[in-house]
């Protein structure tokens, strides 16, 4: 399901710490900058219209809080804004001939107000255009900064007749996800293929996992080995309704045939909902799957296999993140914190190099249990946190594939005048050893990816490698 994307994934986490803005670097004092940051105070009121004062909140915000403010060039900021205001002036038909540029000299506040001088002009002209010319601009202004944690959220909508639990999409997941598309396209590789049917019109349709895609609306998924841009057709969100045309092979038949999938409104397996699954395997390891780093994850994970360790001897722990599109940095340190004692397990740093250390949590008592954890290109943020932390501490060993490289900081959230959300790192993450995952990703000790002909079978190769670790 994509109604939350991950990727955004930390912004799922918005910390609740008050913080309000510093004044903008280089003394360039501005009555936006001093009151665009406070941090949310419980629930915001309704939203309203997007203007040009709260886009000079946003970027003045960007400018004063962002880990990398203070060297941000500003000019890349306006320029992506006026880019998209100009193109969705030509999508609707009604460019103006104000809509010029004007020249940025690399003095903050002097060539905001030049933007703004311009974008009054522009939009005085097409006032039936100005809502949506100042959402685009202020999207991509956010966009621009290239960050996976970074977003403006506004606008959010739910579908008719939704029930907690509901998907809403085509009703499969592929191995390539949303989170990859959205925040690190890069990771993806050839072959795309169906890993799960979940409902909606894919289980109508009668896909299975293993089911080769092999084009998307008439495009290949994949161009000289990149992921492509037809990708993101998978994962619509609402209100997104467009149908999707998928050509398919099934190796195991030689079977090839097109369906048109309609997004839409589907029940989940409430299982697969929880947060913490367990079991207990053969030779009594237990097996915990855990979905995200919610608030408690790590104390119920580690009730979970207290359970499992009542009344026999334990002599392994398999944690399975695939799928774990992150959540609280806290939580990852907690849990690790239950292997291992005495350790960082990440630096949070400054553009300028200032770090602040997450220690473990040495209150947390040891399960002193060999360890192995699964990991997948879905385990994106706080799930990368808790998967370096293991691989450079050595109090596990991770198999499966590298994760997903999104993770370059925490997200902080700052409300807006109109009510909506502008969220991003306020510092970046390092790893234990200061290695730079974002965009990169933790590689496991094992590289043991699933297949189409695995996914087909119901084979779990990766926790087959696991068990057989954990069996030396």
């Amino acid at each position: 399901m994509t109604v939350i994307r991950t990727a955004a994934a930390g912004l799922a986490l918005l910390l609740a710490a008050a913080c309000t803005a510093p004044t903008p670097p280089r003394s360039q004092a501005s009555t936006a900058a001093s009151t665009a940051c406070a941090s949310p105070q419980g629930a915001p009121g309704a939203e309203t219209a997007t203007t040009i004062d709260v886009i000079e909140q946003a970027y003045f915000c960007i400018l004063g809080n962002y880990y990398s403010g203070a060297t941000l060039d500003a000019r890349s900021l306006l320029t992506a804004g006026f880019v998209a205001l100009t193109q969705e002036l030509n999508r609707n038909g009604r460019d103006v001939p104000e809509a010029t540029m004007p020249a940025l000299t690399g003095d903050r506040k002097a060539d905001w107000t030049a933007f703004e001088t311009v974008y009054r002009k522009i939009t005085d002209q097409v006032p039936g255009l100005r809502d949506k010319l100042a959402v685009v601009t202020l999207e991509a202004i956010a966009a621009s900064l290239g960050d996976n944690h970074a977003r403006w959220a506004h606008d959010i909508k739910r579908p008719p007749d939704y029930y907690d639990g509901d998907g809403y999409g085509l009703g499969f997941q592929a191995n390539v996800n949303g989170p990859q598309v959205d925040g690190n396209p890069g990771v993806a590789f050839p072959p795309l293929f169906v890993t799960a049917v979940q409902g909606g019109t894919a289980q109508a349709a009668g896909l299975r996992p293993g089911d080769l895609i092999e084009s998307i609306n008439g495009s290949a998924p994949f161009i000289d080995g990149k992921a492509g841009p037809a990708i993101a057709a998978l994962y619509p969100e609402y209100p997104d309704a467009r149908p999707v045309r998928l050509r398919l092979l099934r190796q195991a038949t030689g079977r090839r045939w097109s369906v048109t999938l309609k997004p839409g409104l589907y029940p989940r397996d409430l299982a697969a909902l929880q947060v913490v699954r367990s079991k207990l395997l053969e030779d009594s390891i237990a097996y915990v799957r855990l979905a995200g780093f919610a608030p408690d994850s790590a104390n119920r994970v580690l009730k979970a296999i207290s359970r499992l360790r009542t009344g026999r001897t334990l002599t392994g722990v398999v944690l399975d993140l695939r799928g774990n599109g992150g959540g609280s940095p806290v939580e990852a340190t907690r849990l690790v914190s239950a292997f291992g004692h005495g350790k960082v397990t990440a630096y949070q740093c400054t553009v300028d190099g200032k770090c602040e250390t997450s220690r473990t949590d040495d209150t947390v008592e040891l399960l002193n249990l060999p360890l192995a954890v699964l990991t997948d290109r879905s385990c994106a943020s706080a799930c990368e946190h808790f998967s370096s932390a293991v691989k450079d501490l050595r109090i596990g060993q991770l198999v499966g594939t590298r994760t997903a490289g999104v993770i370059s900081g925490p997200a902080q959230p700052y409300l807006l005048s109109n009510n909506t959300m502008l969220g991003f790192p306020v510092r970046h993450h390092l790893g234990p050893n200061h290695e730079v995952i974002d965009r990169i990703g933790v590689p496991p000790d094992h590289h043991v990816p699933l297949t189409p002909k695995d996914a087909a079978a119901g084979r779990d190769p990766a926790l087959a490698k696991a068990l057989t670790l954990l069996h030396k």
